[in-house]
């Protein structure tokens, strides 16, 4: 039907975009050519780069994860999906320009306020487009595999739900204590991707 889309084209797309997101993000790590005299304390000044890279890298990999879970249990995807995808897409791909604008003004005590909430605002909007998608393929039965209830796909959108919670609170963090709450994203996205796996096992075998 017209308003079905295969969703191997979706996520493969999505694949792509999520590749050049983080490409972009490696980009922006170097060490100005003035400390190349003292390279290692160039390199060690240039952690707040290491710090947003990580936190950014580790958020588009969570992501990732749950977006192919998502897919891998609908047997198409319709135009409100497709849609919610691009909007995932777009927010996937400005995310290094937040990146770098923390990690270029984190060491600023004028600028890294608004740089720490412009960025969690940012991590906090793809988590909310990853639950939205999620819990509206658990709403359709028509738009799932044969075999997947909605209670499957619920397990696997609670993956992103626990952390909206966190970035609202960092961000609203970032207002009094901006560093503090720049290292609250990095731990937030890390749980993200190491703990994802073991849990979603344990609460599918549960539910099939």
């Amino acid at each position: 039907m017209e308003d079905h889309f295969e969703t191997g084209r979706l996520e493969a797309f999505s694949d792509g975009v999520f590749a050049i997101a983080i490409t972009l993000l490696v980009l922006e790590l170097s060490v100005p050519p003035d400390q190349f005299d003292e390279l290692l304390a160039g390199i060690l000044h240039q952690w707040p780069s290491y710090l947003a890279f990580l936190t950014s890298f580790l958020t588009i990999g969570g992501v990732w994860l749950v977006h192919h879970a998502i897919l891998r249990r609908m047997r198409y995807a319709d135009p409100w999906i497709v849609s919610m995808n691009l909007l995932l897409l777009l927010l996937v791909s400005f995310l290094p320009f937040p990146t770098t604008l923390v990690a270029e003004v984190i060491e600023s005590t004028s600028a890294e306020r608004v740089a720490v909430l412009f960025y969690g605002a940012t991590l906090l909007a793809i988590s909310l487009v990853v639950s939205a998608m999620g819990r509206y393929v658990a709403a359709r039965d028509a738009l799932r595999r044969e075999g997947v209830t909605a209670s499957e796909v619920r397990t696997v959108v609670a993956l992103a739900e626990p952390s909206l919670g966190f970035y609202a609170c960092l961000v609203a963090l970032a207002v009094f204590l901006p560093r503090v709450a720049a290292f609250g994203l990095l731990a937030v996205a890390a749980v993200t991707v190491v703990l994802p796996p073991r849990i979603v096992s344990r609460r599918l075998r549960r539910v099939t």
